[in-house]
């Protein structure tokens, strides 16, 4: 018996880091686009030696291994989105920058702008930053930093609720066709502001109290790509993975001696 072929998801390419431990990086990218909906393909950036106590080693890919990963998916699959999170160095930030600006116009690309851990490891070269402002920002659909990233590409401090709006509209000025900028390191709810220029939105959702919260970032982010290549506008997509990422901190568990992960199954009881 000859079976219909099973539906096709939509592919999210994901340009971003290995953690060892399993609770960010690539490992939660892939899980957050299968929960989302979407077929997860990757470009690895770095290995790094990562679990709940903090990051114990890096080691950056080569440029050739990038751009050889990055010709293989496109070449053959293609992708409907294009997440990318942990870079490392400025050589990989500008490989990337120069890789995806021909598909930039055509495909939404999302930037998670990883400067350091959930426990302040860092996890990108000083001199890498300016290449991720300069160069990969304004090919971002959406621009996803947490308060101290966006601190750190506009060069102020970030630490209220007007600073964070006002930082939304800068990165937007600076390239971004929308900025989220989250609001989780700030008291009370969990408020993020999201806005291309013309329309703001302030996404908020209760606050869950608990530790295990790593991969809170790349996990966002992945989300909103899965939706994003699903054909959902941005406002929708982001509010989705919103509520997708609240559930999926709620559901978290324990494991190893530190911060645990989000439990990226949660809608499926898994």
């Amino acid at each position: 018996m000859i079976l219909d072929a099973e539906p096709v998801p939509p592919v999210v390419l994901v340009i971003a880091g290995s953690d060892s431990g399993g609770g960010a990086g690539i490992q939660a990218d892939i899980k957050a686009c299968m929960a989302n909906g979407a077929h997860a393909t990757t470009v690895i950036t770095a290995i790094t030696a990562q679990n709940s106590l903090g990051v114990q080693g890096v080691w950056p890919s080569t440029v050739q291994a990038v751009i050889a990963q990055f010709r293989s998916v496109m070449d053959d699959i293609g992708a409907a989105a294009i997440k990318i999170g942990m870079l490392g160095t400025a050589e990989l930030t500008r490989t990337v920058a120069a890789l995806i600006e021909p598909y930039a116009d055509d495909i939404p690309v999302i930037l998670d702008p990883v400067c350091s851990s959930k426990h302040g490891d860092s996890l990108l070269e000083a001199d890498a930053l300016a290449a991720l402002r300069d160069l990969l920002l304004p090919l971002a659909t959406v621009v996803t930093p947490n308060l101290p990233e966006a601190a750190l590409l506009l060069g102020q401090p970030v630490e209220n609720e007007e600073q964070q709006a006002a930082a939304a509209m800068q990165l937007v000025d600076m390239g971004a066709g929308w900025a989220l900028v989250k609001g989780g390191h700030l008291d009370g709810d969990a408020t993020d502001v999201l806005t291309d220029g013309a329309t703001t939105l302030r996404l908020a959702q209760k606050r869950i109290h608990v530790s295990n919260t790593h991969g809170t970032g790349c996990t966002l982010a992945s989300a909103i790509a899965a939706h994003l290549a699903a054909g959902e506008l941005v406002p929708a997509a982001v509010t989705a993975a919103k509520a997708y990422v609240t559930g999926a901190i709620e559901h978290s568990y324990s494991l190893g001696s530190g911060v645990g992960p989000l439990r990226h199954g949660w809608r499926a009881g898994m």
